[in-house]
């Protein structure tokens, strides 16, 4: 078996609403190996959101722990969790949240110039990962001037520029025409294909079913399902 690149156990959150607690996750195990690809689906309102955003140490859980490549990110104060994120995660989001004042080459720069990356060597990996999404011939152009598809694919560019061990996705096809879509879903095929590890929020049956494995979040916790 690979090695877990991301693990929760026992992870629950809940929220006050007064003087009640709304609980929204309770009690949930995951384990993502290298290379895996999950889906998790789910009914609106169900917490999948939530859980990305504890997943990706965005927000902190009420219960459990989330452990990145061995390090439990509850231990990390916020300068170290920023600095982890940026290392081990990739984000890809139904908005892509690119950076408008900038080109395709800059906005896929980012994370390693953020991370102390020379100009030079941070464009030079950029342009490499942007002729692999299939967009060689778009690098200097802004996301305005970019169809919704191009633009995707520039985040996912984005998001695997660090090398990460794994990539969250929340619902990285939603916002797209079908052909956009599809390609995009080709995209993350061919990706996991490569030793890169996906977690997919999707209501996209068909993106789930090409996914080594799908998970429905229901009553705050994880039920496996047939992919």
């Amino acid at each position: 078996m690979s090695e877990v690149v991301l693990r929760c156990s026992s992870l629950g959150k809940h929220y006050s609403d007064g003087e009640d607690a709304v609980q929204v996750l309770k009690g949930l195990d995951l384990s993502l190996h290298a290379g895996e690809k999950i889906a998790i689906v789910g009914a609106s309102g169900s917490g999948k959101s939530t859980l990305l955003n504890l997943l990706g140490g965005l927000d902190a859980p009420s219960e459990g722990t989330v452990e990145l490549s061995g390090q439990d990110l509850n231990q990390l104060d916020e300068a170290a969790l920023c600095g982890w994120r940026n290392q081990r995660l990739g984000f890809v989001y139904q908005f892509h949240h690119l950076l408008g004042e900038f080109d395709a080459v800059e906005n896929v720069a980012m994370p390693l110039l953020i991370a102390g990356t020379s100009r030079k060597s941070a464009q030079e990996k950029a342009a490499l990962l942007l002729q692999r999404v299939g967009l060689a011939h778009r690098m200097k152009h802004r996301p305005g001037q970019l169809s919704g598809g191009e633009r995707q694919r520039v985040a996912i560019a984005r998001a695997l520029v660090n090398e990460p061990a794994c990539v969250l996705m929340d619902e990285p096809t939603g916002n797209l025409d079908p052909h956009s879509a599809g390609q995009v879903l080709a995209l993350i095929d061919e990706l996991g294909e490569a030793d890169a590890s996906f977690v997919i929020v999707t209501h996209d049956a068909h993106i789930a079913s090409r996914m080594h494995r799908v998970l429905t979040l229901a009553g705050g916790t994880l039920v496996d399902s047939a992919a």
